[in-house]
């Protein structure tokens, strides 16, 4: 099985590569269009900020690739808020796969909503052998709001997004690589998708 992460420069690259090894599974961190398009399985993760994260992406002609990929891909975090058709920060234009835009939380909220919070109303393959209410971790200040597309959701202020689904587009807000034993469930789910 290949699976290669997308490395366009942004965050998180390597912890999600340690993740998948200590679950057994070899990952290839890459730009490169062949490589990308050759691989069973596509992980497009994301630290950082949108509008930079899409000028990264559009310099390397990932905006045209990803889109049109066919095998399943999972977006996390940032990663899942650029697969969306805009972002409210630095009112930024995105992949467009999730016909959905990308809000900033209220400022009534401390922000970044940074630590655990609960997943649940799960639907899905992504989510077997996970039950309603577990914690994974979070780290943003930009939501996807609910949508057709949810497949979890999340309360922080006001119920969002936690992961959503389209086709074989897969993406969560929380980081499984950082969320313990339940996100390492998440990456083995996808792997085996």
């Amino acid at each position: 099985m290949k699976i290669v992460i997308i490395d366009y420069g942004a965050g998180n690259v390597k912890s999600v590569q340690f993740a998948l090894e200590r679950l057994g599974y070899e990952a290839i961190c890459s730009n490169d269009a062949e490589v990308i398009q050759s691989a069973d399985k596509v992980i497009f993760p994301g630290v950082g900020e949108a509008s930079s994260a899409m000028i990264e992406i559009r310099g390397q002609g990932l905006d045209k690739l990803i889109p049109s990929l066919k095998q399943p891909v999972l977006g996390i975090c940032l990663g899942m808020q650029l697969m969306c058709q805009f972002s409210e920060e630095n009112n930024t234009d995105c992949l467009g796969i999730f016909p959905v835009d990308v809000l900033k939380f209220n400022d009534e909220l401390k922000v970044p909503q940074i630590g655990w919070n609960v997943i649940n109303n799960l639907k899905g393959d992504l989510f077997q052998g996970i039950h309603e209410d577990e914690y994974v971790y979070y780290v943003h200040s930009y939501y996807v709001p609910v949508n057709e597309n949810a497949i979890a959701l999340t309360d922080y202020g006001l119920q969002y997004a936690g992961a959503i689904q389209k086709d074989n587009f897969y993406a969560c807000q929380f980081h499984p690589e950082k969320s313990s034993s339940i996100g390492e469930q998440i990456l083995k789910n996808f792997i085996e998708l």
